[in-house]
């Protein structure tokens, strides 16, 4: 064919993280059939959805099988009952939100990877290390990247300063996959550098369930102001264990507005041209997730994920080895032993103890000598592997 190509592919990595993780322990279980791998890698949920979460779901496609209650499309922003939940569900904490402002979509990585249909070319600001999706779908686009460094020094969380630019600005809290978390002071830093420089932040909260510290804001929407600088994205998958399901919802606020043109205008133009919309099923689900009864089975599920990082988290702490993550993460993000490299550690825990992890080096330059574990296992799971790991550490 002699057609043009979308060339920026080339700028990408060749095979997406969690792809490389997964043929790597492939080929080391053809290699060892009898292998106990313990997997601690993608941060994929591994308990049942919630009973009233199921309940709605059942009753819903029964509805979808009778002529009365059949329904067809759905609409392209999401049915009225589950965008009144999530407005609900902000109300919670305090924070009033416009119903046109409230977007669902079928998980936070997609609206992630589309939001920058609607952006021009501007200065990309992207925390490394980061959740690859980010990056990727910036560069897919053509667009400039300038990296936040997160460190041991500021415990990764990256803070603005004087030289940056005015730019869009990625921000994730609790952070994938370093799991620390910013508090009231330091976001309320980042939203006053975006009004001042007049940037736009984009707050990735996928996690904000997670959060139990009263210190934590749980959405960008808590600090003064950021209703003139940020768009928010969330997603079910973590909060209520709808990996399987696929549903996420997206902020944007009717205030936000840029070189005469409002984005909550462009993304619903945008959505009514590439989406279809969520399944009804699946609304009805997440509209029962968020019900106080749905809020109080699917805290059950993540207690139990936290009790899996607490116990890890003890572990860590009885090595004397640095980590973040773990108090309001279900990840936790810690130094490789001996200054090993981040994939040669991966090797090394694979081998000598059959754990699978996420090497740092993949979520950018800074996670190099890092590692990623998760605590979405089952307690059993993560029991033996913690006792792997304290006979290797």
């Amino acid at each position: 064919m002699n057609i043009k190509v979308n060339t920026n592919f080339d700028n990408i990595s060749e095979s997406y993280l969690f792809s490389e993780i997964n043929k790597r322990v492939s080929k080391y279980k053809n290699e060892h059939p009898n292998a106990n791998i313990v997997r601690l890698g993608i941060g994929d949920v591994t308990l049942p959805l919630s009973k009233v979460v199921v309940d709605a779901l059942v009753k819903a496609s029964m509805e979808m099988g009778v002529k009365e209650t059949f329904r067809g499309y759905p609409p392209e922003y999401g049915y009225d009952f589950i965008k009144e939940a999530i407005v609900k569900y902000y109300d919670r904490a305090g924070i009033k939100l416009d119903l046109d402002s409230v977007f669902l979509s079928d998980g936070a990585k997609s609206d992630l990877g589309n939001i920058v249909d609607i952006l021009g070319d501007n200065e990309i600001y992207i925390p490394n290390p980061v959740y690859p999706v980010y990056l990727d779908s910036n560069i897919m686009s053509g667009r400039h990247i300038n990296y936040l460094y997160g460190s041991i020094d500021n415990n990764f969380l990256p803070m603005p300063k004087d030289e940056y630019k005015t730019g869009i600005y990625y921000l994730c809290s609790p952070n994938n996959p370093t799991g620390a978390t910013y508090n009231y002071d330091e976001l309320t830093k980042w939203v006053e550098f975006a009004k001042r420089t007049g940037s736009l932040i984009i707050y990735d909260s996928a996690y904000e369930a997670f959060i139990k510290n009263d210190n934590y804001p749980h959405s960008i929407y808590e600090i003064d102001g950021s209703k003139e600088c940020a768009i928010e994205i969330c997603s079910f998958s973590k909060q209520a264990g709808f990996t399987g399901l696929r549903c996420g919802w997206t902020i944007i606020p009717l205030e936000l507005k840029s070189d005469n043109h409002y984005l909550n205008k462009m993304w619903k133009r945008r959505q009514a041209t590439k989406f279809n919309g969520v399944s009804y099923p699946v609304q009805r689900a997440a509209e029962a997730a968020l019900s106080e009864a749905g809020i109080k089975e699917c805290d059950i599920n993540i207690q139990y994920y936290m009790e899996n990082a607490r116990l890890l988290s003890e572990l860590f702490d009885k090595k004397g080895i640095y980590y973040t993550g773990g108090k309001s993460s279900p990840y936790i993000w810690f130094k490789c032993p001996n200054n090993m490299k981040s994939w040669e550690f991966f090797d090394y825990l694979l081998d000598k103890a059959n754990i699978v992890g996420t090497p740092g080096a993949g979520f950018g330059t800074n996670g190099e000598n890092y590692f990623r574990i998760t605590s979405f296992a089952t307690h059993e799971n993560t029991k033996e592997a913690i006792k792997r790991l304290e006979e290797l550490l």
